[in-house]
């Protein structure tokens, strides 16, 4: 990145900083406040604004869905030039995450990278902040559809990760129990005092939850579509992420969704 667009870049995440889109000191107390906790399986856990899933019987931080590298694979097929900010914001995001709550384990539920040579694309300062990140905990990478392949980045890699009364994948599968997913980039969209309000969503029943896309440019696929619908049980809730987190009763949100 050029001196001129890394200042640009600096201005651009100081606003939004300023306007609290990005944590700070201060948010990062009203992130803890405004978490919404959960029992799944007999696991107690907590939705964090950001999109990021905390255990703190585990000292473990869950993030779905980074895909790192999405503006970089695009331009490198071909597609449409989109400005290359996806990365800096994302990594941003988890640092602060990772500031916020000092997690002896992180686990990425997979898609981290937006395909299997986007890691390998990314610049040095990237690279360098990931193992910065890493350093003195455990890094789990879970294997996705996009990225099926071990990074070039410490940490290990699996298929699922199996912890107490959890199941980690990338994909729900429709029979398990105690289930924690990502994959989907669920969304939802609800009427709040006259406005529609559309975030992404974590979506919790009694046997799972599938985190929204914690990554920049994921997009979102709302949670009345076929294949979420089949997932999810006529007792979840679509929890909205934002500073002020609401949870809805998943009939209401679908009503409201498309």
């Amino acid at each position: 990145m050029t001196g001129i667009g890394r200042v640009a870049l600096d201005r651009r995440l100081a606003l939004r900083r300023s306007k609290g889109l990005m944590p700070g000191v201060c948010s990062r107390f009203v992130s803890k406040m405004h978490s919404h906790t959960f029992n799944l399986s007999g696991a107690h856990l907590q939705a964090c604004p950001s999109g990021a899933l905390w255990w703190p019987d585990h000292r473990l931080l869950c993030v779905a869905d980074l895909h790192l590298g999405k503006s970089e694979r695009i331009a490198r097929i071909g597609g449409a030039l989109l400005p290359p900010y996806e990365v800096e914001e994302t990594l941003s995001r988890l640092e602060s995450e990772i500031a916020l709550w000092d997690p002896a384990i992180v686990l990425c539920l997979g898609d981290s990278f937006d395909d299997r040579y986007a890691d390998s694309a990314l610049v040095s300062d990237a690279r360098s902040r990931l193992h910065v990140a890493m350093a003195g905990r455990r890094w789990i990478w879970l294997a996705g559809n996009h990225d099926p392949v071990p990074p070039d980045l410490p940490g290990s890699m699996l298929e699922a990760l199996r912890l107490g009364p959890l199941t980690f994948r990338h994909i729900a599968q429709a029979e398990a129990q105690g289930e924690v997913s990502g994959h989907w980039h669920p969304k939802a969209s609800v009427s709040l005092r006259g406005r529609r309000l559309t975030r992404p969503v974590f979506l919790i029943d009694s046997h799972r939850v599938i985190l929204p896309a914690f990554g920049a440019y994921t997009g979102g696929l709302d949670i009345g579509h076929p294949e979420i619908a089949a997932l999810i049980g006529p007792d979840a809730l679509a929890v909205l992420t934002g500073r002020v987190m609401l949870p809805v009763p998943i009939a209401c949100g679908q009503a409201a969704s498309g």
